[in-house]
């Protein structure tokens, strides 16, 4: 997911809500790629984990999107269709794992789509950013597009490991396919819990409440 979800005009309590929903969603896709954990729950409940955790991205897409507004609105738009194509590509996947249980498969990888939508609205959140700050490695909205925009890169680069090749129906690479979708999820994970507001009389900036929180996008 890119960083269009702390914006200018967000309330401390909805962006909490919307870094929390992030996180959740994140979570299920980092811990939904790993071998051991299909192994531990099997194909069925595991396509249930991505699923659900897109549904996770698309509601805080959701309210992110809605309350953005002026240059604010196309990227954030950009996001929540990107999730909207998570939606449908895990459900098909949750769909498939339930007719077939083997766990030695790729159960999903980000497809193309949704891929293009979050590395669109994630290189134009940093470019945002890096334009608008001028203190550069050192503001938190500068690290938190940064590593939101790497969480986009890793799920395309998941994507095309996850392309079948038509000659012989074999995926390019399984496994790439795997730690790359499971490294952006960390990724978006990382992104989402810095975006948290802290409690606190002094709190400002983004990741404190009571902060006025600037869109990068």
């Amino acid at each position: 997911m890119a960083l269009h979800w702390a914006t200018r005009h967000a309330s401390p309590r909805l962006t909490r809500w919307i870094g929390v929903l992030f996180a959740i969603g994140s979570a299920c896709f980092l811990i939904g790629p790993f071998p051991g954990f299909i192994d531990l729950v099997g194909a069925e409940a595991d396509g249930m984990v991505f699923f659900v955790g897109s549904l996770f991205f698309t509601t805080a897409a959701f309210l992110q999107a809605l309350q953005a507004s002026g240059g604010d609105r196309p990227p954030s738009m950009i996001q929540f269709a990107g999730t909207i194509f998570f939606n449908a590509s895990t459900y098909d996947a949750m769909q498939s794992s339930i007719k077939n249980s083997d766990v030695d498969r790729l159960v999903w990888a980000p497809e193309a789509a949704g891929s293009v939508c979050f590395l669109i609205s994630g290189a134009i959140a940093y470019h945002a950013v890096r334009n608008s700050i001028h203190s550069g490695h050192e503001n938190p909205e500068w690290r938190i597009a940064a590593i939101n925009l790497a969480g986009c890169v890793f799920f395309g680069i998941a994507t095309i490991a996850s392309y079948v090749v038509p000659s012989t129906g074999d995926l390019i690479s399984l496994g790439a396919a795997n730690f790359n979708t499971s490294l952006g999820g960390l990724c978006f994970l990382i992104g989402a819990l810095m975006l948290l507001p802290r409690r606190g009389p002094d709190a400002t900036g983004p990741g404190r409440a009571g902060a006025e929180i600037a869109d990068p996008a």
